[in-house]
């Protein structure tokens, strides 16, 4: 078997026993829900306040903003563990929307709306990707204009996590010119929010239990102090900033699905018989699984390694770039290789494999393309 995450000098016996905490309760009280919310394509908003209450949606946060003011490793512990169990990522986009009210919203935005976060009285999503425009960020239409004491915003997002039940949103608008400086973002409180409207909630190969959804917005009418940080033209670069952190909350889940990819396959084939005997003792079977297990090691590594960066503060933004890419590619080889073990029972929806393969295949996609990370890393290089 797999050696358990391979302790790293960041998993502390703390830690080991918040991860725990998460582990039982995740297993006690969602995972029994899972199916219903594949059919209905979306958890429930109200699934996430006990989880709140629990201290698991943003730990990280200082108390005075409702959180325990635990260390970044808390957040990936969570998102490990959710991953391990089948979860979908909407705590991962909650946990980002947050962290940019964290560190660019004045004091009076982070009270007004981080103690609702944590608590999970509140869910938050992040409108960035338009229909015309994907990981060219700079294209972005959805304008917002100012109005007296207030901004006016027209446009449409779509392949919004969370997007029709959250009821927070981090909007990225134009408020400017075109191109990177004339974009902004603008916290927006959805519910009974004139002209805001959600359209489709998009079905999709993977991920049914994650709402993404595409969002409307006409004449929608907000305070201009839900502004991000008050000055215009800056959430490009808050955009951005928040990658290396962003990259991990992708990388993490890799690793997990990876392990559970290897556990499951390691099960099956011990157990299923093929010509008078195991599939495991077939030498095939044995040495596919040593491969898969191999990068397993490797790819949990590399991740151990970069949290322990990110903790430390030195996490740049080109490791965070090869994580988030070779992580979820190695995710998706992993997972391929374990359902051929399964065979046709592997293609059987009622097997976790096949749910893992459908769900594995969006993280070479969101959270920037694969592409895109490459060609980052390949400027950084010639620089």
């Amino acid at each position: 078997m797999l050696p358990p995450l391979y302790r790293h000098r960041w998993m502390d016996d703390d830690i080991e026993a918040f991860r725990e905490q998460v582990r039982r309760y995740v297993a006690g009280e969602m995972a029994p829900g899972l199916d219903g919310w594949r059919r209905q394509g979306y958890v429930p908003r109200e699934v996430w306040a006990p989880f709140g209450r629990m201290g698991f949606m943003l730990s990280e946060l200082d108390e005075a903003y409702g959180g325990a003011g635990a260390s970044l490793a808390y957040q990936c512990v969570v998102q490990d563990e959710l991953a391990k169990a089948e979860m979908p990522a909407n705590t991962a986009v909650h946990t980002i929307a947050a962290h940019y009210i964290l560190d660019y919203g004045t004091e009076a935005q982070k009270q007004r709306w981080l103690p609702r976060l944590a608590s999970g009285e509140m869910l938050a999503g992040i409108a960035m990707t338009e229909p015309g425009c994907g990981s060219d960020l700079q294209a972005m239409r959805t304008r917002a204009r100012r109005d007296g004491a207030s901004y006016v915003i027209d446009g449409a997002k779509t392949f919004i996590t969370n997007g029709s039940t959250a009821n927070l949103l981090v909007v990225a608008v134009r408020t400017g010119e075109a191109g990177s400086r004339g974009v902004s973002l603008v916290v927006l409180e959805t519910e009974e929010l004139p002209g805001f409207r959600v359209g489709r909630r998009l079905e999709k190969l993977g991920q049914h239990a994650s709402d993404t959804a595409e969002l409307f917005f006409e004449n929608v009418r907000v305070p201009a102090d839900h502004l991000l940080g008050e000055v215009e033209g800056r959430g490009f670069a808050q955009l951005m900033s928040q990658l290396p952190y962003e990259r991990m909350l992708l990388a993490v889940p890799a690793a997990a699905v990876i392990e559970r990819a290897v556990e499951l396959t390691l099960q099956y084939t011990q157990e299923r018989k093929a010509f008078g005997q195991s599939l495991y003792e077939f030498q095939n079977t044995r040495f596919k699984l040593a491969e898969c297990a191999t990068l397993a090691h490797v790819v949990r590594s590399f991740v151990n390694d970069c949290v322990q960066r990110l903790l430390d503060g030195h996490l740049d933004d080109t490791s965070a770039y090869m994580a988030k890419w070779w992580c979820t590619e190695q995710q998706c080889k992993v997972v391929d290789e374990c359902l051929q073990l399964f065979g046709g029972y592997g293609y059987m929806a009622e097997y976790p494999i096949a749910r893992l393969y459908a769900d594995s295949r969006v993280q070479r996609i969101y959270g920037g393309a694969n592409e895109i990370m490459k060609e980052l890393i390949a400027r950084k290089l010639a620089a």
